[in-house]
């Protein structure tokens, strides 16, 4: 593989990551989460960062170490767990595809006043075309990369025009008033659960970057896709910062479309079409891809009609949301579903990390093992905590 060509897959991993991650479900947790816990929101943010780096360099490394897909690795440490975690990636990858196909819509429908079925359809056939391209695996990184810069830079202008107070978001993400136990589950789920934490890694294995030398590689791609999407959430956070604090409202039938508005007028409002639509077709893409991905390696006749059945996927996902609608509630119980995956696919990397079977001669790091392990109990506990609080309603 040339030098150049290379460098665009790392990247293009990074950015299937960062851009799976942030869908219409990102956009809408995070206004949501925002005026509930205003500037101390930003801890939330700062603490779903430390955790989504370590789960992501043990997960990133072990895998393409091992040459070999999450389903795969999972089945060798304890025998059909793989296919437990496939089922679950596959059922969360779902969960959140519906809320992407209808995120997509409405971008649409906010840019040119089409239906939001319409749009759905519409964003729909753009993203089977995609796959059915010959050379999909460039246009998936080409696509993430070009939205994925356009959603920062119009972000970046919706911040500048609410003018946030900088000073005490900033304070707040280090001293927070409260700390939202759900809010952090979501948050964590919503940018490493589930599919999200695999894409970037399946995506290396596919391009044939993988072994012990891709190292420093992997963990670029996987650090730079943290920080992308931290960067996206924080820029998000800060817009929706400036206009809680000017006291207006924020609509909770679509939060994330009255901060754009309430932020730049009408032209906000159009901007925010613009980044929902990015936002959840390169989602529709991400989730589409890695969900297939952990069912391919099944059997030979699924991996010979990928595909096909990941069209499928995206038109299966677009008919439910056609049937069922109730999109923002669908996005906020995806990234909490999603939450609940990650302890345990994180798990059983972290246990295939220690056999030779798997990972051959390489010394899994012993600091970024404890790290691992932190992440699994923190958020099982935040899980446990989470139900019992449910059960206690």
């Amino acid at each position: 593989m040339k030098k150049s060509s290379f460098s665009s897959v790392i990247l293009g991993a990074a950015f299937l990551m960062a851009t799976s991650a942030v869908g219409p479900g990102f956009l809408t947790q995070t206004t949501v989460f925002t005026k509930q816990l205003a500037a101390s929101f930003g801890f939330v943010i700062l603490l779903s960062v430390v955790l989504d780096i370590f789960a992501q360099l043990n997960i990133w490394r072990v895998l393409t170490v091992s040459e070999k897909r999450a389903q795969d690795v999972a089945n060798q440490t304890i025998f059909g767990s793989g296919y437990v975690l496939a089922a679950l990636i596959a059922f969360g990858g779902l969960a959140f595809n519906i809320g992407n196909i209808a995120g997509a819509g409405l971008g649409l429908e906010v840019l040119f006043g089409l239906k939001v079925e319409y749009g759905a359809i519409i964003s729909a056939v753009i993203g089977i075309g995609i796959f059915l391209y010959k050379e999909a695996g460039k246009a998936l990184d080409l696509t993430t990369k070009i939205l994925g810069l356009l959603m920062i830079l119009l972000i970046i202008y919706v911040v500048y025009a609410s003018q946030p107070p900088l000073g005490e978001a900033v304070f707040r993400t280090f001293y927070p008033e409260k700390v939202d136990v759900f809010a952090i589950i979501t948050l964590v789920g919503g940018t490493v659960g589930g599919y999200i934490t695999f894409a970037g890694a399946h995506r290396l294995i596919d391009a044939g970057i993988s072994g012990k030398e891709s190292m420093p590689e992997v963990n670029r791609a996987a650090t730079t896709g943290i920080l992308l999407t931290a960067l996206i959430r924080y820029l998000l956070f800060l817009a929706s910062l400036g206009v809680v604090a000017l006291g207006l409202t924020i609509d909770d039938a679509n939060p994330p479309a009255s901060v754009f508005q309430n932020a730049a007028g009408t032209i906000g409002y159009k901007i925010f079409g613009v980044v929902m639509w990015c936002a959840a077709i390169t989602s529709v893409i991400g989730a589409a891809y890695t969900s297939v991905s952990f069912i391919k390696t099944f059997h030979s006749k699924i991996e010979k009609n990928t595909k096909i059945i990941t069209v499928a996927f995206i038109a299966f996902s677009t008919l439910i949301f056609i049937l069922i609608g109730k999109p923002i509630k669908v996005l906020i119980f995806a990234g909490t579903i999603n939450g609940f995956i990650l302890p345990v696919g994180l798990a059983l990397v972290l246990l295939a990390s220690r056999r030779k079977k798997i990972v051959g001669d390489y010394k899994h790091p012993l600091w970024m093992q404890l790290a691992g392990w932190l992440v699994v109990v923190v958020m099982t506990s935040f899980i446990i905590l989470t139900i019992l609080g449910e059960l206690a309603k």
